[in-house]
């Protein structure tokens, strides 16, 4: 990737985004590159998008809320509604361009879709567009010759060790989970959990979806998919432990018995550095260890009785199809139907794992079997939300 490699900052106005927009300042101050902001995307904080506007001095912006997008005054090109993101990439975007994919949630893929086929690379950050259709965008970037590197801090860890061995050699992957805010209590206790507690996250500073998602580890099974089609391993050989000081991101175990771990300090410039530079590696943006401030590293076992989304990922890899689509759009629904407050913290789990049985995985031969999916594990939650009881 060159330093001149123009950047389309999807997501822009949420953590990965600004995190994003921080590296660049940092590339440039530090004589590295350039690499130009050239577009925003947002989904309705026009507030927020006009600083980033000024800051970055992007021509275009994509706005999904219509209804926000005709309050915009700036100076950019703008391009509106659910499709606008996707719309701008296929207008504007050239081979060798990035996509920083950070739209939260099976929204992202469409414009993922769209770097992909104008030759860009793709910084992700939007695990759901692996989760949900992982089986088209897979190999449309392998046909397209684009690179899809990883910005979860798990994903980069695992990515980077895997250059230490041949993957042939590889017996299984580790990804690490901080436990979240919940972490040792049971799922009796955390039935009725509040937003604030669930949003109290101990280690981490992200978006109320994925925090939400944090506390009830749907963001780790999500995270196990995406690995499945990130690393092309199988359910059985991809694995999680809690690990509350997030310093290790994750394990690479190999055949020989030798395992490595990449390590580093919970700071997500990091590994959105990496996705921007590779295969160079540069001056750190983000924070870096302090080893004689480190005293313990602790791991333990995921209580998949307390916390069963993991359980589903694992289910989902083998079902295949679009099981992994409804795992997440149920997920999804029922997340934000806990942020609104029509059901409780603890009905996440029943809904969700509701959804997955009732709603059966089919073959994935284009994004509208994917989309089909979609609506149809949110139409169950949706219709299941007033009955659902968490089991005391």
């Amino acid at each position: 990737m060159t330093a001149s490699s123009r950047i389309f900052l999807l997501g822009s106005t949420g953590s990965i985004g600004c995190n994003t927009i921080e590296v660049v300042e940092h590339l440039r101050r530090a004589g590295i590159g350039e690499f130009p902001i050239v577009a925003l995307g947002i989904g309705s904080n026009i507030e927020a998008l006009a600083a980033q506007e000024m800051r970055t001095g992007a021509s275009f912006v994509s706005i999904a809320s219509v209804e926000r997008s005709e309050q915009y005054e700036g100076d950019a090109a703008v391009y509106a509604g659910p499709g606008g993101a996707a719309e701008m990439i296929r207008s504007h975007a050239r081979a060798g361009d990035i996509v920083v994919a950070a739209v939260v949630g099976s929204a992202g893929i469409d414009a993922v879709m769209a770097g992909i086929e104008r030759g860009c690379r793709v910084a992700l950050a939007n695990k759901e567009t692996l989760v949900a259709a992982g089986s088209l965008v897979m190999p449309a970037a392998q046909a397209a010759g684009v690179d899809i590197l990883p910005v979860d801090s798990e994903h980069s860890a695992i990515f980077q060790c895997l250059h230490g061995g041949p993957s042939r050699a590889v017996e299984r992957i580790v990804l690490t989970a901080s436990g979240g805010p919940f972490r040792g209590r049971s799922r009796k206790d955390i039935a009725s959990a509040t937003v604030d507690e669930a949003l109290a996250h101990p280690t981490w500073s992200m978006g109320r979806k994925i925090t939400i998602d944090s506390a009830t580890l749907a963001n780790k099974a999500l995270e196990i998919i995406e690995a499945h089609w990130l690393f092309g391993l199988p359910a059985e050989r991809i694995d999680a432990v809690t690990h509350p000081q997030s310093i290790i991101h994750g394990f690479v175990e190999f055949m020989d018995g030798s395992v490595l771990a990449q390590a580093g300090p919970p700071d997500m410039r990091t590994p959105i550095q990496l996705a921007l530079t590779w295969p160079d590696r540069v001056s750190a943006a983000g924070r870096t260890l302090c080893w004689d401030e480190l005293r313990s590293l602790d791991f333990a076992p995921i209580d998949h009785e307390t916390f069963p989304m993991i359980q589903l990922a694992w289910d989902a890899i083998r079902a295949g199809g679009t099981a992994g689509t409804v795992l997440n759009a149920a997920n999804e629904a029922a997340v934000e139907s806990f942020l609104d407050g029509r059901i409780r913290f603890g009905d996440i789990f029943t809904l969700v794992t509701g959804a997955c049985e009732a709603v059966r995985p089919s073959r994935i031969g284009t994004m509208e079997d994917v989309w089909a999916a979609d609506r149809a594990a949110r139409s169950w939650v949706t219709s299941h939300q007033t009955s659902v009881m968490v089991q005391e």
